[in-house]
């Protein structure tokens, strides 16, 4: 990216542009366009995020679920990835999927586990599809009637 076009972006997310918060969250953690700084990509992520920014919110609980920028915090990562997979996010309705698999930062659940990753599968996720059809073959089949009810009965949030 030029220095014109970084220049100008940072003007549009210092105004409060999400969109351009969230491009400058993603370059400082990718380091393209700028040195690699995940605190720099964690101050972006978090006012785009705090704006209803789902791709945001999704890349912010990677950052916490993965100790990048800020401590590892999984109880943040799970906040930030719900936030995103109330809204719908496919990636985040996986991610919260693998940590209720994994019992990773929460009490492992199935139903949960689950019931995400079907909803992630929904929506063409095809990780989440075959983790949800491996971790069935651990579940009861009331287990998988209550998980496919959750997800039928699921409904998006807002912002």
């Amino acid at each position: 990216m030029s220095s014109t076009a970084l220049r100008i972006m940072r003007e549009l997310a210092d105004q409060g542009d999400a969109v351009a918060q969230f491009n400058l969250g993603a370059m400082y953690r990718k380091g393209e366009g700028v040195p690699q700084d995940y605190a720099a990509a964690v101050e972006w992520y978090r006012k785009a995020a705090d704006q209803g920014n789902v791709a945001a919110q999704h890349n912010l609980g990677n950052l916490y679920h993965f100790g990048n920028g800020v401590a590892q915090d999984y109880s943040a990562a799970l906040r930030w990835y719900r936030k995103a997979a109330d809204q719908g996010d496919a990636d985040a309705q996986f991610s919260l999927g693998s940590m209720y698999d994994n019992g990773r930062g929460v009490t492992q659940d199935y139903v949960q586990a689950h019931m995400w990753y079907n909803l992630a599968a929904a929506r063409s996720d095809k990780m989440a599809k075959e983790s949800r059809d491996i971790l069935a073959k651990q579940m009861t089949p009331s287990q998988i009637a209550e998980a496919q009810k959750r997800a039928t009965e699921w409904k998006p949030k807002g912002k």
